[in-house]
């Protein structure tokens, strides 16, 4: 297990050599700094994530004693509260009802007519790029398109954004392996103040409903089913939280793939057609969300070794998204890819929501650089972030001839 090391500045830089010798030595193994079971093959990972023995949560069938594993402590609570109550980390029923009622309020057709105003924002963004002659990428331009736009749609006032993406940050540090103490005490903070401040928007909005999914969700019902506010708050942050991490770091590890390979950008610039075939192909070549738990509710059997219940298994995205068995020459940008069964949105009853919104983005702040920033390039080596699991860059330094 030498090469599995995420806490290794040199794996987390570029894990995918490791994860083929994974691969290449089996297809399950048990790393124990984690006391978790890593499965590295697509067919297990998209298999698995469709396997109703494993749950995101096992709290729908045992406590914490029954399956042999310690309760959070209770300094953690608001941060397990806001995310044990999202559909992320829930199974059915709930998960079902829960879904079932968001996607009432996030329809298809609601996602669909935000893209003007996706387009024109990417635009203005971009825009304001060129005219200051380059700057960081993540920071003018990732950040803000999918923070703007999940904002836009629940109703959020411009004047109250300026938290929203440190918020988000604070408690997505909880999803990396072994979290420390400093880093669960910014996601129990950043937890209470993002549900109080979203406590007050959904009181506000029962009082005056708008067109906004706030307003949406207090709507939503199924006979006498509807969203509790816990349930209103959870959804709403969890949105937020996975609608622009993995939208971000798809946006900056994309461009700094492209910058690494020339000729595919190259390709791109003169055809721009590719552009939907690139968001596909950009996500899996460098995957945004890296690994994935499930908690085992039933012994299961993978290649002969029974992994018993109350274990943890990571499913490592990024590794089925470079499985040779299934992706011709993986280790190769290919934005002409067509073939392209990535795992970067998950699948199963937890499959990305907001997958048709996240594409929507990429798309349109993608195009908006290659029409308005055509000579769009590297300033300086691009900062990658020491997390593993939420894969992204610190900054990515540009600059426009």
């Amino acid at each position: 297990m030498a090469a599995f090391d995420p806490w290794d500045p040199a794996f987390v830089s570029d894990p995918y050599p490791a994860y083929a010798e994974l691969r290449a030595r089996g297809r399950v193994h048990y790393f124990e700094p984690t006391d978790q079971w890593l499965v590295p093959h697509h067919a297990d990972v998209s298999a698995l994530l469709r396997d109703r023995r494993l749950g995101r949560t096992y709290l729908h069938r045992f406590s914490h004693d029954e399956f042999g594993r310690t309760p959070p402590p209770p300094e953690h609570e608001p941060f397990h509260t806001l995310n044990d109550h999202g559909m992320l980390d829930l199974e059915p029923p709930d998960h079902t009802r829960i879904r079932r009622l968001v996607s009432k309020a996030f329809t298809p057709r609601t996602v669909e007519s935000l893209k003007p105003y996706v387009d024109a924002l990417a635009g203005d963004l971009v825009d304001a790029l060129v005219e200051a002659g380059g700057g960081d990428l993540l920071t003018d331009v990732a950040e803000p398109l999918p923070v703007a736009v999940i904002a836009e749609m629940l109703g959020i006032p411009e004047s109250d954004r300026a938290p929203l993406r440190p918020w988000s940050a604070d408690i997505c540090g909880m999803y990396e392996l072994n979290p420390s103490e400093e880093t669960a005490a910014k996601a129990v903070r950043a937890s209470v103040e993002f549900s109080d401040y979203l406590r007050e928007l959904i009181a506000e909005r029962r009082k005056r409903p708008g067109d906004d999914l706030i307003s949406g969700l207090i709507a939503a019902h199924d006979e006498d089913d509807r969203l509790t506010e816990q349930e209103m708050i959870s959804t709403c942050v969890l949105l937020l939280n996975a609608g622009h991490e993995a939208t971000v770091n798809a946006t900056v590890n994309g461009w700094a793939a492209l910058f690494r390979n020339p000729g595919q950008l190259a390709a791109l610039r003169a055809d721009h057609s590719l552009v939907p075939t690139a968001v596909e192909e950009l996500m899996r070549y460098d995957t945004p969300l890296q690994l994935f738990e499930r908690w085992v509710l039933d012994d299961i059997e993978v290649d002969g070794v029974t992994i018993p219940r109350g274990a943890e298994i990571a499913l490592l995205f990024g590794s089925a998204n470079h499985d040779d068995r299934v992706f011709a020459d993986p280790g190769r940008l290919d934005l002409a890819r067509t073939d392209n069964p990535h795992i970067s949105f998950s699948a199963g009853i937890h499959y990305c929501i907001g997958a048709p919104l996240a594409r929507i983005e990429l798309a349109a702040s993608m195009r908006a650089l290659l029409v308005r920033a055509p000579t769009l390039a590297l300033a300086e080596e691009p900062v990658r972030k020491p997390n593993f699991v939420i894969r992204g860059m610190e900054e990515l330094r540009v600059e426009v001839g």
